[in-house]
């Protein structure tokens, strides 16, 4: 593995998903549409899965190694009520696969608690979490997301507001992110200013779900609004929908594996449809390389649209 200024360069070509839920008085089971979002997005991470709800302001979660089905079942969902919920399936990327990199992360700070889910990498990292150890920092996980928790904890106490802590912590971060964030009254969605890792919005009657792809949105009967800005830091709470740019916009940078192997083909991802993109992929290889050849086939599942279009 490539390393820069002795630091390990995290791999950048696994994804994680991540799904959440706000009930605006809908009456909505969270928990269980949480479970259905995952269920939907699980060919983005099979190693962990996780879901946590805010509950009048606690924290109750659950999170295990395995699929989906495995690590729920009815007892759980049932115990996990609340008017909150964020989850997330995962595939290692920073962070060994054992049992204490699963997501969300759920931390208690000065102001109470929170849970974050993550799919990304963050460059920076290694740098990050060693000026943290120096300082006195203490870690339980090996991945970065608890990296960005630790930031949000101490900038949170010179910031004053959650939304300028998540400025400053969006200012010292760097890489690929697609982020959410539970706190006793607020969901919060945060996508890096490049725009790698996908994030949209969509309504199930006045309430809202996040998710990393359209598909999620799809299975819990959610009407899609629009994907979620590159840079863009999204508030949602009682008081509706509050959405901060931190930085001038930037030209978006979504990564090409997505359209080649990824995401879902049912998915739209930036106003683009998965499928035609890698149907589209085909006929241009066909147009490169032609062959004589009798049968095309498209391996694993992910080339079966690009063998298509060839």
């Amino acid at each position: 593995m490539l390393t820069e200024n002795n630091y390990v360069l995290p791999k950048q070509k696994e994804a994680c998903g991540i799904f959440g839920v706000y009930d605006n008085g809908d009456n909505l089971d969270v928990a269980r549409l949480t479970y259905f979002g995952l269920y939907a997005l699980q060919h983005r991470g099979q190693e962990s899965a996780g879901i946590a709800v805010n509950d009048k302001g606690t924290i109750l979660y659950h999170k295990e190694m395995g699929l989906v089905p495995e690590v729920f079942d009815d007892v759980i969902l049932d115990h996990l009520k609340g008017k909150i919920a964020i989850g997330h399936v995962r595939y290692s990327t920073t962070g060994a696969s054992v049992s204490e990199n699963a997501q969300p992360m759920v931390a208690k700070y000065r102001v109470g608690q929170i849970a974050l889910a993550h799919n990304g990498n963050l460059v920076n990292a290694a740098q990050l979490r060693e000026e943290m150890e120096n300082s006195g920092a203490i870690f339980q996980s090996t991945n970065d997301t608890e990296i960005i928790a630790n930031l949000i904890s101490r900038n949170r106490i010179l910031c004053g507001n959650l939304k300028d802590t998540l400025i400053k912590v969006m200012a010292t971060i760097r890489g690929s992110y697609a982020l959410l964030l539970l706190t006793p009254k607020h969901l919060v969605a945060m996508r890096d200013p490049n725009g790698i890792r996908p994030l949209c919005i969509g309504k199930i009657k006045s309430s809202y779900v996040i998710a990393s792809e359209s598909c999620a949105l799809d299975a819990v009967g959610a009407e899609f609004i629009r994907d979620i800005l590159p840079g863009e830091i999204l508030f949602i709470g009682e008081e509706g929908l509050e959405s901060v740019m931190p930085e001038e916009k930037q030209p978006s940078k979504l990564c090409i594996f997505e359209f080649v192997y990824f995401a879902r083909p049912d998915s739209i991802i930036d106003g683009a449809s998965v499928h035609e993109a890698r149907v589209e992929a085909g006929r241009i290889l066909a147009r490169e390389h032609p062959v004589d050849a009798d049968l095309v086939i498209g391996a694993p599942d992910g080339g079966l649209n690009a063998a298509l279009g060839y």
